[in-house]
């Protein structure tokens, strides 16, 4: 009796150590993860593609009988303008037409009152005014290395004979390109 269980115990024995290791059977494999980043900017601390605000250039307030009035385009927080774009890009910024371009004597640009008087004024792009930012003109930022990139654009207004009292306004144009 001894050696038939050890004739059939054995082959039993070994089959269900068999099927136990079948059932352990392990497969491997590999998950994919991407991500893909596309270039992008902020314009003040802000992103976005259309309506994006880079910033205000206010002359402040003075009499009529002004002769200039300068001023500097002052981001968000009250600095400079700033760009942040990728790491590998180079942002340029076209300033572009304005509401009133072309309006008064004495500049390309014009502030309106809304009535029918206007004040002739220009970008520049150094604080002393002598180098004029046309209409469509182009700032180059350099390389952007990911970080924020102040950006200085300055605007003078030139007084004329007769303007009344009132407040004057324009809007100009705008693009980032990188």
């Amino acid at each position: 009796m001894h050696a038939l269980v050890s004739k059939i115990g054995l082959p039993l024995m070994a089959l269900m150590l068999a099927s136990s290791a079948q059932a352990a059977t392990t497969v491997t494999g590999q998950i994919t993860s991407t991500l893909i980043l596309t270039n992008s900017c902020l314009v003040n601390g802000v992103g976005g593609t259309t309506g994006l605000n880079f910033g205000a250039l206010n002359f402040g307030t003075t009499n009529s009988q002004f002769t200039t009035a300068a001023g500097q385009v002052l981001g968000g927080g009250g600095g400079a303008m700033s760009i942040q774009c990728s790491s590998g890009t180079s942002p340029v910024i076209t300033v572009g037409a304005g509401a009133h371009d072309s309006q008064s004597a004495g500049g390309t640009r014009a502030l309106y009152d809304g009535v029918a008087n206007y004040v002739p004024y220009d970008f520049y792009t150094d604080a002393g005014h002598s180098t004029l930012l046309p209409i469509n003109g182009t700032i180059n930022v350099g390389p952007s290395t990911g970080v924020v990139q102040t950006v200085n654009l300055y605007g003078q207004a030139v007084g004329k004979v007769g303007l009344p009292a009132g407040t004057y306004t324009d809007t100009v144009a705008v693009q980032l390109t990188f």
